[in-house]
Protein backbone atom coordinates (compact mmCIF):
# COMPACT_ATOMS: atom_id res chain seq x y z
CA UNK A 1 0.00 0.00 0.00
CA UNK A 2 1.26 3.27 -1.20
CA UNK A 3 1.25 6.28 0.80
CA UNK A 4 -1.37 8.05 -1.37
CA UNK A 5 -3.29 5.03 -0.81
CA UNK A 6 -2.91 4.44 2.99
CA UNK A 7 -3.91 7.86 3.42
CA UNK A 8 -6.73 7.58 1.21
CA UNK A 9 -8.51 4.59 3.33
CA UNK A 10 -6.83 5.98 6.46
CA UNK A 11 -9.35 8.97 5.62
CA UNK A 12 -12.33 6.33 5.22
CA UNK A 13 -11.40 4.13 8.08
CA UNK A 14 -11.65 7.51 10.57
CA UNK A 15 -14.80 8.22 8.78
CA UNK A 16 -16.14 4.71 9.04
CA UNK A 17 -15.26 4.80 12.91
CA UNK A 18 -16.77 7.76 13.31
CA UNK A 19 -20.11 7.12 11.55
CA UNK A 20 -20.11 3.98 13.49
CA UNK A 21 -19.56 5.55 17.27
CA UNK A 22 -22.44 8.31 15.79
CA UNK A 23 -25.14 5.39 14.45
CA UNK A 24 -24.35 2.95 17.52
CA UNK A 25 -28.07 3.53 19.35
CA UNK A 26 -29.38 2.31 16.14
CA UNK A 27 -28.12 -1.00 16.31
CA UNK A 28 -28.62 -4.11 18.87
CA UNK A 29 -27.06 -3.90 21.55
CA UNK A 30 -26.00 -7.37 21.88
CA UNK A 31 -25.27 -9.54 18.52
CA UNK A 32 -28.23 -11.89 17.36
CA UNK A 33 -26.54 -14.21 15.02
CA UNK A 34 -25.95 -17.83 15.82
CA UNK A 35 -22.66 -19.95 16.88
CA UNK A 36 -21.14 -20.08 13.04
CA UNK A 37 -23.24 -17.53 11.13
CA UNK A 38 -20.37 -15.48 10.56
CA UNK A 39 -17.66 -17.97 9.20
CA UNK A 40 -20.26 -19.37 7.16
CA UNK A 41 -20.20 -15.49 5.32
CA UNK A 42 -16.39 -15.86 5.01
CA UNK A 43 -14.32 -16.91 1.90
CA UNK A 44 -13.51 -20.35 2.44
CA UNK A 45 -10.11 -19.90 0.93
CA UNK A 46 -8.02 -16.55 1.35
CA UNK A 47 -7.72 -14.30 -1.43
CA UNK A 48 -5.12 -15.37 -4.37
CA UNK A 49 -4.50 -11.83 -5.56
CA UNK A 50 -4.90 -8.73 -2.86
CA UNK A 51 -8.39 -7.25 -3.16
CA UNK A 52 -8.92 -3.58 -3.18
CA UNK A 53 -9.47 -2.56 0.39
CA UNK A 54 -13.30 -1.19 -0.41
CA UNK A 55 -13.84 -4.11 -0.27
CA UNK A 56 -12.99 -4.84 2.88
CA UNK A 57 -15.16 -1.86 4.32
CA UNK A 58 -17.94 -3.15 2.83
CA UNK A 59 -17.50 -6.78 4.40
CA UNK A 60 -17.10 -5.08 7.60
CA UNK A 61 -20.94 -3.93 7.37
CA UNK A 62 -22.13 -6.42 5.92
CA UNK A 63 -20.27 -9.83 7.88
CA UNK A 64 -18.57 -8.19 10.53
CA UNK A 65 -20.90 -5.81 12.40
CA UNK A 66 -23.96 -8.12 12.51
CA UNK A 67 -21.49 -10.44 15.16
CA UNK A 68 -20.73 -7.59 17.00
CA UNK A 69 -21.51 -6.75 20.69
CA UNK A 70 -21.23 -3.63 20.85
CA UNK A 71 -19.62 -2.29 23.76
CA UNK A 72 -19.69 0.90 23.06
CA UNK A 73 -23.27 1.45 22.95
CA UNK A 74 -24.73 3.83 25.82
CA UNK A 75 -27.11 0.92 26.69
CA UNK A 76 -24.60 -1.64 27.40
CA UNK A 77 -24.74 -2.52 31.33
CA UNK A 78 -23.26 -5.57 30.98
CA UNK A 79 -20.55 -7.28 32.80
CA UNK A 80 -18.02 -3.90 33.25
CA UNK A 81 -17.42 -1.38 31.98
CA UNK A 82 -15.00 -0.99 28.70
CA UNK A 83 -14.60 2.35 27.16
CA UNK A 84 -12.94 3.92 24.39
CA UNK A 85 -12.33 7.69 23.53
CA UNK A 86 -11.61 9.52 20.37
CA UNK A 87 -7.80 10.75 22.06
CA UNK A 88 -7.49 6.47 22.95
CA UNK A 89 -8.55 5.62 19.47
CA UNK A 90 -6.04 7.95 18.40
CA UNK A 91 -3.39 6.84 20.83
CA UNK A 92 -3.97 3.42 19.72
CA UNK A 93 -3.04 4.78 15.97
CA UNK A 94 -0.23 6.21 16.71
CA UNK A 95 1.18 3.18 18.19
CA UNK A 96 0.39 1.17 15.40
CA UNK A 97 1.61 3.39 12.51
CA UNK A 98 5.36 3.95 14.70
CA UNK A 99 5.12 0.10 15.42
CA UNK A 100 7.84 -0.37 18.21
CA UNK A 101 8.61 -3.41 20.25
CA UNK A 102 9.49 -1.90 23.64
CA UNK A 103 10.84 -4.65 25.30
CA UNK A 104 13.74 -3.26 26.60
CA UNK A 105 14.75 0.64 27.11
CA UNK A 106 17.32 0.31 24.41
CA UNK A 107 14.56 -0.64 21.46
CA UNK A 108 12.84 2.74 22.33
CA UNK A 109 13.84 4.64 24.95
CA UNK A 110 10.35 7.13 24.49
CA UNK A 111 8.45 3.74 24.85
CA UNK A 112 9.96 3.13 28.38
CA UNK A 113 10.28 6.24 29.33
CA UNK A 114 7.21 8.00 28.53
CA UNK A 115 5.55 5.01 30.36
CA UNK A 116 6.92 5.51 33.60
CA UNK A 117 6.45 8.97 33.82
CA UNK A 118 2.84 8.06 32.72
CA UNK A 119 2.50 5.20 35.96
CA UNK A 120 3.81 8.38 38.59
CA UNK A 121 1.36 10.63 37.05
CA UNK A 122 -1.17 8.04 38.25
CA UNK A 123 0.31 7.83 41.67
CA UNK A 124 -0.43 11.55 41.58
CA UNK A 125 -3.87 11.14 40.07
CA UNK A 126 -5.35 8.88 42.13
CA UNK A 127 -3.13 9.59 45.56
CA UNK A 128 -1.76 6.29 45.80
CA UNK A 129 0.92 5.73 47.95
CA UNK A 130 4.25 7.24 47.35
CA UNK A 131 6.31 3.62 47.95
CA UNK A 132 4.76 3.33 43.78
CA UNK A 133 6.48 5.94 42.75
CA UNK A 134 9.23 4.95 40.17
CA UNK A 135 12.45 7.19 41.76
CA UNK A 136 12.15 4.86 45.06
CA UNK A 137 12.09 1.22 45.86
CA UNK A 138 8.66 0.71 43.86
CA UNK A 139 7.27 1.53 40.68
CA UNK A 140 4.69 1.05 37.76
CA UNK A 141 4.13 -0.91 34.96
CA UNK A 142 1.96 -1.34 32.09
CA UNK A 143 0.00 -5.14 31.93
CA UNK A 144 -2.26 -6.29 29.19
CA UNK A 145 -5.04 -6.92 32.48
CA UNK A 146 -5.57 -7.44 35.75
CA UNK A 147 -5.29 -10.99 35.34
CA UNK A 148 -1.33 -11.03 34.03
CA UNK A 149 -0.75 -8.54 37.10
CA UNK A 150 -2.08 -11.05 39.43
CA UNK A 151 -0.21 -13.65 38.13
CA UNK A 152 3.40 -11.49 38.01
CA UNK A 153 2.66 -10.44 42.34
CA UNK A 154 2.20 -14.14 42.59
CA UNK A 155 5.12 -14.64 41.23
CA UNK A 156 6.96 -12.67 42.79
CA UNK A 157 5.18 -13.02 46.24
CA UNK A 158 6.31 -17.21 45.71
CA UNK A 159 10.02 -15.91 44.66
CA UNK A 160 10.59 -13.54 48.17
CA UNK A 161 8.95 -16.41 50.39
CA UNK A 162 10.78 -19.13 49.18
CA UNK A 163 13.96 -16.47 48.76
CA UNK A 164 14.39 -16.71 45.02
CA UNK A 165 15.06 -20.42 44.86
CA UNK A 166 12.04 -21.97 43.23
CA UNK A 167 12.19 -20.58 39.95
CA UNK A 168 15.37 -22.69 40.44
CA UNK A 169 14.80 -25.97 41.90
CA UNK A 170 11.04 -25.39 41.71
CA UNK A 171 8.58 -25.28 44.79
CA UNK A 172 8.57 -27.56 46.97
CA UNK A 173 7.64 -25.76 50.42
CA UNK A 174 4.24 -25.92 50.71
CA UNK A 175 2.49 -22.59 50.04
CA UNK A 176 -0.79 -21.39 50.87
CA UNK A 177 -2.62 -18.65 49.19
CA UNK A 178 -5.99 -16.77 50.18
CA UNK A 179 -8.63 -14.61 48.36
CA UNK A 180 -12.04 -14.41 49.20
CA UNK A 181 -15.41 -16.28 47.22
CA UNK A 182 -16.02 -13.06 45.76
CA UNK A 183 -12.49 -12.62 43.73
CA UNK A 184 -11.82 -12.98 40.19
CA UNK A 185 -11.45 -16.14 38.72
CA UNK A 186 -7.93 -14.96 37.38
CA UNK A 187 -6.86 -15.02 40.78
CA UNK A 188 -7.28 -19.08 41.02
CA UNK A 189 -5.90 -19.27 36.94
CA UNK A 190 -2.45 -17.62 38.00
CA UNK A 191 -2.61 -19.94 41.20
CA UNK A 192 -2.66 -22.91 38.57
CA UNK A 193 0.25 -21.41 36.12
CA UNK A 194 2.36 -20.45 39.47
CA UNK A 195 2.50 -24.17 40.50
CA UNK A 196 0.70 -23.41 43.91
CA UNK A 197 -2.00 -25.29 42.89
CA UNK A 198 -6.25 -24.82 43.52
CA UNK A 199 -5.93 -27.34 46.23
CA UNK A 200 -3.28 -24.67 48.09
CA UNK A 201 -6.11 -21.48 47.31
CA UNK A 202 -8.05 -20.60 50.55
CA UNK A 203 -11.10 -19.37 50.06
CA UNK A 204 -12.08 -16.50 52.65
CA UNK A 205 -15.67 -15.91 53.69
CA UNK A 206 -17.28 -12.94 53.41
CA UNK A 207 -19.90 -11.11 55.49
CA UNK A 208 -23.61 -9.68 54.41
CA UNK A 209 -21.80 -7.15 52.07
CA UNK A 210 -19.91 -9.70 50.13
CA UNK A 211 -16.47 -8.39 51.69
CA UNK A 212 -14.02 -10.61 53.05
CA UNK A 213 -14.08 -11.08 56.73
CA UNK A 214 -10.40 -10.82 58.36
CA UNK A 215 -11.16 -12.34 61.00
CA UNK A 216 -11.56 -15.58 58.88
CA UNK A 217 -8.26 -14.73 56.68
CA UNK A 218 -6.09 -14.62 59.78
CA UNK A 219 -8.29 -17.96 61.26
CA UNK A 220 -7.25 -20.14 58.13
CA UNK A 221 -3.90 -18.21 57.79
CA UNK A 222 -2.70 -19.12 61.72
CA UNK A 223 -4.42 -22.71 60.59
CA UNK A 224 -2.09 -23.21 57.65
CA UNK A 225 0.97 -21.99 59.91
CA UNK A 226 0.43 -24.88 62.85
CA UNK A 227 0.26 -27.38 60.17
CA UNK A 228 3.77 -26.40 58.41
CA UNK A 229 2.19 -24.76 55.45
CA UNK A 230 3.54 -21.20 55.14
CA UNK A 231 0.88 -18.66 53.77
CA UNK A 232 2.55 -16.27 51.21
CA UNK A 233 -0.03 -13.94 49.24
CA UNK A 234 -3.48 -12.40 49.84
CA UNK A 235 -5.84 -10.92 46.87
CA UNK A 236 -7.99 -8.52 48.31
CA UNK A 237 -10.49 -6.68 45.98
CA UNK A 238 -11.63 -3.31 45.96
CA UNK A 239 -14.84 -3.49 43.96
CA UNK A 240 -15.53 -7.59 42.95
CA UNK A 241 -16.79 -8.34 39.72
CA UNK A 242 -20.12 -9.94 40.47
CA UNK A 243 -21.41 -7.11 43.14
CA UNK A 244 -18.46 -4.83 43.20
CA UNK A 245 -17.69 -5.63 47.37
CA UNK A 246 -15.29 -3.76 49.02
CA UNK A 247 -12.66 -5.63 50.80
CA UNK A 248 -11.54 -3.90 53.86
CA UNK A 249 -7.84 -3.04 52.85
CA UNK A 250 -6.61 -1.70 56.50
CA UNK A 251 -7.79 -5.04 58.51
CA UNK A 252 -6.08 -7.22 56.19
CA UNK A 253 -3.40 -5.29 55.61
CA UNK A 254 -2.79 -5.21 58.89
CA UNK A 255 -3.03 -9.19 58.91
CA UNK A 256 -0.79 -9.69 56.31
CA UNK A 257 2.02 -7.06 57.47
CA UNK A 258 1.87 -9.12 60.66
CA UNK A 259 2.70 -12.36 59.01
CA UNK A 260 4.82 -11.27 56.42
CA UNK A 261 2.55 -11.94 53.89
CA UNK A 262 2.58 -10.22 50.30
CA UNK A 263 -0.83 -8.38 49.74
CA UNK A 264 -2.23 -7.46 46.53
CA UNK A 265 -5.21 -5.43 45.89
CA UNK A 266 -6.97 -5.85 42.76
CA UNK A 267 -9.32 -2.75 42.14
CA UNK A 268 -9.51 -3.75 38.20
CA UNK A 269 -13.19 -1.78 37.56
CA UNK A 270 -13.46 0.59 40.72
CA UNK A 271 -9.26 1.85 40.73
CA UNK A 272 -10.32 4.20 38.81
CA UNK A 273 -12.99 6.00 41.27
CA UNK A 274 -9.82 7.27 43.22
CA UNK A 275 -9.10 9.62 40.50
CA UNK A 276 -12.34 11.74 42.63
CA UNK A 277 -11.54 12.80 46.27
CA UNK A 278 -14.38 11.88 47.57
CA UNK A 279 -14.41 7.79 46.34
CA UNK A 280 -10.89 7.28 47.70
CA UNK A 281 -11.82 6.56 51.44
CA UNK A 282 -12.43 2.82 49.52
CA UNK A 283 -9.07 2.68 49.28
CA UNK A 284 -7.85 3.19 53.24
CA UNK A 285 -5.18 0.90 54.35
CA UNK A 286 -3.72 1.06 50.47
CA UNK A 287 -0.42 1.92 51.86
CA UNK A 288 -0.33 -1.83 53.37
CA UNK A 289 -0.79 -3.39 49.83
CA UNK A 290 2.62 -4.67 48.36
CA UNK A 291 1.04 -4.38 44.50
CA UNK A 292 -2.10 -2.56 43.42
CA UNK A 293 -3.46 -3.03 39.54
CA UNK A 294 -6.43 -1.37 38.27
CA UNK A 295 -8.12 -1.30 34.34
CA UNK A 296 -8.16 2.38 32.31
CA UNK A 297 -9.54 -0.18 29.35
CA UNK A 298 -12.06 -0.55 31.89
CA UNK A 299 -13.34 2.67 33.39
CA UNK A 300 -10.76 6.01 31.63
CA UNK A 301 -11.64 5.80 28.14
CA UNK A 302 -8.68 4.10 26.95
CA UNK A 303 -9.19 0.71 24.87
CA UNK A 304 -8.49 -2.71 25.81
CA UNK A 305 -5.84 -3.88 26.49
CA UNK A 306 -4.03 -1.48 29.28
CA UNK A 307 -3.96 -2.39 33.05
CA UNK A 308 -1.90 -0.40 35.35
CA UNK A 309 -0.04 -2.21 37.74
CA UNK A 310 2.04 -1.13 40.60
CA UNK A 311 4.72 -2.66 43.22
CA UNK A 312 6.30 -1.47 46.49
CA UNK A 313 9.75 -3.26 45.84
CA UNK A 314 10.21 -3.29 42.26
CA UNK A 315 13.41 -5.96 42.68
CA UNK A 316 11.06 -8.52 43.96
CA UNK A 317 9.26 -8.71 40.33
CA UNK A 318 12.76 -8.43 38.37
CA UNK A 319 14.32 -11.28 40.49
CA UNK A 320 11.21 -12.97 39.93
CA UNK A 321 10.83 -12.69 36.13
CA UNK A 322 14.06 -11.32 34.49
CA UNK A 323 16.07 -14.03 32.41
CA UNK A 324 18.84 -12.45 30.24
CA UNK A 325 20.18 -13.89 26.99
CA UNK A 326 22.67 -12.77 25.04
CA UNK A 327 21.11 -11.04 22.36
CA UNK A 328 19.48 -8.86 24.92
CA UNK A 329 22.61 -7.65 26.68
CA UNK A 330 23.24 -3.80 25.96
CA UNK A 331 25.40 -0.91 27.58
CA UNK A 332 22.10 1.05 28.84
CA UNK A 333 20.87 -1.55 30.59
CA UNK A 334 24.12 -2.63 32.29
CA UNK A 335 24.78 0.74 33.44
CA UNK A 336 21.65 0.23 35.68
CA UNK A 337 20.44 3.75 34.78
CA UNK A 338 17.38 2.28 32.83
CA UNK A 339 14.23 0.13 33.09
CA UNK A 340 13.64 -2.79 30.93
CA UNK A 341 9.94 -3.27 31.03
CA UNK A 342 10.89 -6.98 29.71
CA UNK A 343 11.49 -7.80 33.39
CA UNK A 344 8.17 -6.93 34.65
CA UNK A 345 5.76 -8.95 33.02
CA UNK A 346 5.72 -12.49 31.26
CA UNK A 347 5.87 -12.17 27.66
CA UNK A 348 9.29 -10.79 26.15
CA UNK A 349 7.61 -8.00 24.00
CA UNK A 350 5.34 -5.19 24.47
CA UNK A 351 3.48 -2.85 22.98
CA UNK A 352 3.82 1.25 23.22
CA UNK A 353 0.76 0.87 25.64
CA UNK A 354 1.20 3.97 27.00
CA UNK A 355 0.67 6.17 24.28
CA UNK A 356 -3.28 5.88 24.60
CA UNK A 357 -3.17 6.81 28.01
CA UNK A 358 -1.48 9.51 27.51
CA UNK A 359 -3.79 11.17 25.06
CA UNK A 360 -6.82 10.27 26.72
CA UNK A 361 -5.20 11.87 29.85
CA UNK A 362 -3.75 14.76 27.89
CA UNK A 363 -7.25 15.57 25.91
CA UNK A 364 -9.44 15.26 29.28
CA UNK A 365 -7.43 16.14 32.02
CA UNK A 366 -7.91 14.99 35.13
CA UNK A 367 -11.07 17.13 36.11
CA UNK A 368 -12.62 15.89 32.86
CA UNK A 369 -11.94 12.44 34.09
CA UNK A 370 -13.95 13.62 37.39
CA UNK A 371 -16.66 14.60 35.74
CA UNK A 372 -17.17 11.52 33.82
CA UNK A 373 -17.15 9.29 36.35
CA UNK A 374 -19.30 11.06 38.80
CA UNK A 375 -21.65 11.24 36.11
CA UNK A 376 -21.63 7.14 35.85
CA UNK A 377 -21.67 7.26 39.70
CA UNK A 378 -24.80 9.03 40.28
CA UNK A 379 -27.12 7.42 37.23
CA UNK A 380 -25.86 3.96 39.09
CA UNK A 381 -27.27 5.53 42.63
CA UNK A 382 -30.80 6.75 40.23
CA UNK A 383 -31.52 3.42 39.18
CA UNK A 384 -30.49 2.39 43.19
CA UNK A 385 -33.00 4.55 44.50
CA UNK A 386 -35.85 3.12 41.56
CA UNK A 387 -35.03 -0.16 42.60
CA UNK A 388 -35.26 0.33 45.78
CA UNK A 389 -38.43 2.28 45.78
CA UNK A 390 -40.56 -0.14 43.76
CA UNK A 391 -42.42 -2.73 45.05
CA UNK A 392 -41.53 -5.35 42.29
CA UNK A 393 -37.86 -5.34 42.32
CA UNK A 394 -35.14 -5.74 45.18
CA UNK A 395 -31.00 -4.65 45.43
CA UNK A 396 -29.31 -7.57 46.27
CA UNK A 397 -25.68 -5.66 47.17
CA UNK A 398 -24.81 -2.55 48.60
CA UNK A 399 -24.20 0.19 45.68
CA UNK A 400 -20.78 1.79 46.82
CA UNK A 401 -20.06 3.12 42.78
CA UNK A 402 -21.41 2.69 39.71
CA UNK A 403 -22.47 -1.65 39.70
CA UNK A 404 -26.53 -2.29 40.71
CA UNK A 405 -27.25 -5.79 41.46
CA UNK A 406 -31.04 -6.04 42.09
CA UNK A 407 -33.67 -8.88 40.97
CA UNK A 408 -37.70 -8.88 40.69
CA UNK A 409 -39.15 -10.56 43.71
CA UNK A 410 -40.75 -13.23 41.61
CA UNK A 411 -37.25 -15.73 41.90
CA UNK A 412 -34.90 -16.87 39.75
CA UNK A 413 -36.45 -18.40 36.85
CA UNK A 414 -38.37 -15.39 36.50
CA UNK A 415 -35.35 -13.41 36.70
CA UNK A 416 -33.38 -15.61 34.04
CA UNK A 417 -36.63 -14.80 32.05
CA UNK A 418 -36.59 -11.55 32.40
CA UNK A 419 -32.78 -11.13 31.77
CA UNK A 420 -32.99 -13.16 28.30
CA UNK A 421 -35.96 -11.24 27.09
CA UNK A 422 -33.96 -7.48 27.33
CA UNK A 423 -31.22 -9.20 26.44
CA UNK A 424 -32.92 -10.29 22.95
CA UNK A 425 -34.44 -6.88 22.31
CA UNK A 426 -31.28 -5.72 21.29
CA UNK A 427 -32.46 -2.35 23.23
CA UNK A 428 -30.25 -3.33 26.29
CA UNK A 429 -27.38 -5.57 27.12
CA UNK A 430 -27.66 -6.66 31.09
CA UNK A 431 -26.02 -9.58 32.61
CA UNK A 432 -26.07 -11.58 35.78
CA UNK A 433 -24.18 -13.34 38.89
CA UNK A 434 -25.15 -15.57 42.09
CA UNK A 435 -25.13 -14.14 44.97
CA UNK A 436 -26.03 -15.72 47.90
CA UNK A 437 -27.13 -18.75 45.82
CA UNK A 438 -30.21 -16.70 43.77
CA UNK A 439 -29.78 -15.48 40.45
CA UNK A 440 -29.27 -11.47 40.66
CA UNK A 441 -29.24 -9.22 37.62
CA UNK A 442 -26.50 -6.72 36.78
CA UNK A 443 -26.27 -3.36 35.74
CA UNK A 444 -23.24 -1.70 35.06
CA UNK A 445 -23.24 2.11 34.01
CA UNK A 446 -19.71 2.91 32.72
CA UNK A 447 -19.97 3.71 28.81
CA UNK A 448 -18.30 6.79 27.66
CA UNK A 449 -21.78 8.35 26.27
CA UNK A 450 -24.08 6.88 28.61
CA UNK A 451 -26.80 9.34 29.97
CA UNK A 452 -29.63 9.84 32.30
CA UNK A 453 -31.97 9.59 29.31
CA UNK A 454 -30.22 5.96 28.71
CA UNK A 455 -30.45 5.04 32.49
CA UNK A 456 -34.18 6.16 32.36
CA UNK A 457 -35.42 4.18 29.24
CA UNK A 458 -33.82 1.37 30.56
CA UNK A 459 -35.89 1.10 33.75
CA UNK A 460 -38.97 2.23 32.05
CA UNK A 461 -38.23 -1.31 29.78
CA UNK A 462 -37.30 -3.32 32.55
CA UNK A 463 -40.34 -2.67 34.93
CA UNK A 464 -42.48 -2.71 31.33
CA UNK A 465 -41.14 -6.39 30.55
CA UNK A 466 -41.57 -7.65 33.77
CA UNK A 467 -44.92 -6.37 33.89
CA UNK A 468 -45.61 -8.37 30.48
CA UNK A 469 -44.51 -11.71 31.47
CA UNK A 470 -46.33 -11.75 34.85
CA UNK A 471 -49.50 -10.90 33.28
CA UNK A 472 -48.64 -13.74 30.65
CA UNK A 473 -48.05 -16.08 33.11
CA UNK A 474 -51.42 -15.70 34.43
Amino acid sequence: MSSEEFKEWGYAVIDWIADYHETIESRPVRARVKPGEIREKLSPHPPISGEPFDRILEDMETIILPGITHWQSPSFFAFFPANVSGPSILGELLSSGIGVQGMIWATSPACTELETHLMDWLVSMLDLPRKYISTGSGGGVIQDSASSAALCALLAAREEATKQVSNHTGCTMPLACYASSQAHSSIEKAVRIAGIGSDNLRIVDVDSSFAMIPADLERKMRRDCEEGIQPFFVVATIGTTSSNAMDPLRKIGSICRDMGVWLHVDAAMSGTAAVCPEFRFLFDGLELADSFCFNPHKWMFTNFDCDCFFVARKASLIHALSILPEYLRNRASQTGEVIDYRDWQIPLGRRFRALKLWCVIRHYGIEGIRFHVRKHVDLAQRFAKWVNESDDFELTAPVPLNLVCFRHVNGDDFNQELMDTLNNSGDLYITHTRLEEHLTLRLCVGQTNTELSHIEHAWDLIQKTAFDLVRKSR
